[in-house]
């Protein structure tokens, strides 16, 4: 008899019915079959549900162990919340105290006792080894939820309290489904997951679409890849994936730009690698060409928490270098007369602790974009970054600052020119005049193939990169604009004085 809340899913169905003895889930430690990861997660969420916690948060590094507790929370359809690891302690307990969460499973007990009072040591999995702790919450302690919500993600912490974006399973294997029919003619058997399975991304499109498809999960630690949110080391990672000779990869710009560059210094691309999908923020035309060129096959895509994951993607059947594709199966599509990207299909049931999902399934993304005469979507921009110079002229920053990045890689670079004549931009990171020097070029290139009203007359390098853990830049490298304008305001300021005075 299935507990309450339980959902039979596609998800059990493709861990029950695929050969027992293939390959499921790998992180170099643990290794499953799928009869082996169909017990181990059908055992866990037993016991998970023996627990007495009601709602469940994962803060533990990828493997195996993470991989099971998210599946039988997945099945149990019991509330979970992935924390990334990247969370401040003051963003992790806003998050815990935020979705009522009262269990904690994970593979750093005695750190989150040290740091989190009231929470206890209850148990310890008998199948994965990850802690449980739990606390007692008092009556009223425990916010309501969209009804049908089993999964919580959290929004990138660029603030104190990022969002949390309330998913139902059904919206999540509706999206995870479309993935894997869009990619089942490249029949994909080995996809080495790299981000964190925190991040939605991984857990939709790296756990649940590959497993839906038959595929085996490879899931090393950040021990072992080198990946943290301090940096990469970057010998460790390429090490990584050639020995694990994936078929599938799914990466942010600044990984991909890594690999970029390693296979141009001669790093051996792998041959198994048949698709490797690239989300999170805009690619530029640039570095697509320089990966199309090393042999490595890119594929941009496009999506949302909010819409549960991916809404677009190039697939090699329908393929647009610059364009994020066309729209998935589940998703439909359209433009504002202002050009903002709304989306329908699979939609959030709502934020927490915020408005449920109106009766409509549209979502407004807050994102710029067109889309062809082939049906293909190009993302121009956030909306809200838009900025209207003193001469009454729409710039969205990220246009011109991608025809900068594109010709001076691995530099984040901010646009800026809100209620002034003209643009300028600040440089993360350039030391030495040789640099600078190269900087200038760059920017004339740039503004040779922008219009005039978007080209930078002046410029500055900041030596403080920006950074995540400076609070410059979000997890996924989305630049923190109010953040970086608000520190670097007297440069902002003297580069403007600087053209009064020439």
């Amino acid at each position: 008899m299935l507990r309450k809340g339980a959902i039979i899913s596609a998800l059990a169905s493709a861990l029950r019915s695929a050969p027992a003895e293939r390959p499921a889930l790998d992180d170099g430690v643990h290794r499953l079959t799928y009869g082996e990861a169909h017990a181990a997660v059908t055992a866990e969420r037993g016991w998970l549900a023996s627990s007495g916690a009601e709602r469940f948060a994962i803060l533990a590094d990828n493997g195996v162990p993470w991989a099971i507790t998210d599946l039988a929370l997945h099945l149990l359809g019991n509330v979970s919340v992935p924390l990334p690891g990247y969370f401040t302690e003051a963003q992790m307990t806003h998050a815990l105290d935020d979705a009522g969460i009262d269990g904690l499973v994970t593979d750093c007990p005695e750190r989150l006792l040290a740091s989190l009072p009231g929470w206890r040591m209850a148990d310890t999995s008998p199948g994965t080894g990850l802690a449980l702790l739990r606390r007692s919450l008092q009556a009223g302690a425990r916010p309501e939820v969209p009804q049908g919500t089993v999964k919580i993600t959290y929004t990138s912490g660029s603030t104190a309290a990022p969002k949390g974006v309330c998913l139902s399973a059904e919206q999540l294997e509706t999206v995870a489904t479309s993935l894997a029919d869009a990619t089942s003619a490249l029949q994909i058997q080995r996809h080495l997951c790299l981000l964190p399975l925190a991040t939605l991304l991984e857990n939709v499109a790296g756990l649940y679409a590959p497993l839906l498809a038959g595929a085996t999960c490879l899931l090393p630690s950040t021990a072992s890849t080198g990946l943290s949110y301090a940096g990469t080391d970057a010998p460790k990672l390429l090490a990584t994936v050639s020995a694990a000779q994936p078929e599938s990869l799914i990466l942010v710009p600044e990984l991909l730009q890594l690999f970029v560059i390693a296979a141009e210094r001669g790093w051996k691309v792998p041959d198994t690698l048949k698709f490797i999908a690239v989300g999170g923020a805009s690619v530029s035309p640039s570095l697509l060409e320089r990966a199309s060129a090393v042999g490595l096959p890119v594929y941009e895509g496009y999506g949302l928490s909010e819409c549960a994951s991916v809404v677009c993607l190039n697939t090699p059947q329908s393929r647009r270098p610059g364009s994020v594709g066309k729209p998935l199966p589940h998703a439909r599509l359209r433009l504002t007369e202002a050009g903002e990207i709304v989306v329908s299909g699979p939609k959030m049931l709502g934020y927490l602790g915020g408005e449920s999902r109106t009766t409509t399934d549209e979502w407004a993304t807050g994102d710029l974009g067109e889309v062809d005469a082939d049906g293909y979507v190009y993302v121009r921009g956030r909306a809200r970054n838009v900025f209207i110079t003193s001469y009454g002229r729409n710039v969205a920053p990220e246009w011109v600052e991608r025809e900068i990045t594109q010709r001076l890689p691995q530099r984040p670079v901010l646009v800026h020119g809100e209620a002034q004549p003209f643009a300028i931009a600040l440089i993360s990171g350039v030391p030495g005049d040789a640099e600078k020097a190269l900087v200038a070029r760059v920017i004339a290139e740039a503004n040779a193939a922008l219009p005039d009203y978007a080209r930078i007359r002046r410029w500055a390098c900041v030596p403080e990169p920006f950074s995540f853990a400076n609070g410059l830049l979000t997890s996924n490298g989305r630049l923190r604009r109010a953040a970086i304008v608000e520190r670097h305001r007297p440069l902002i300021d003297s580069l403007y004085r600087e053209s009064l005075s020439a």
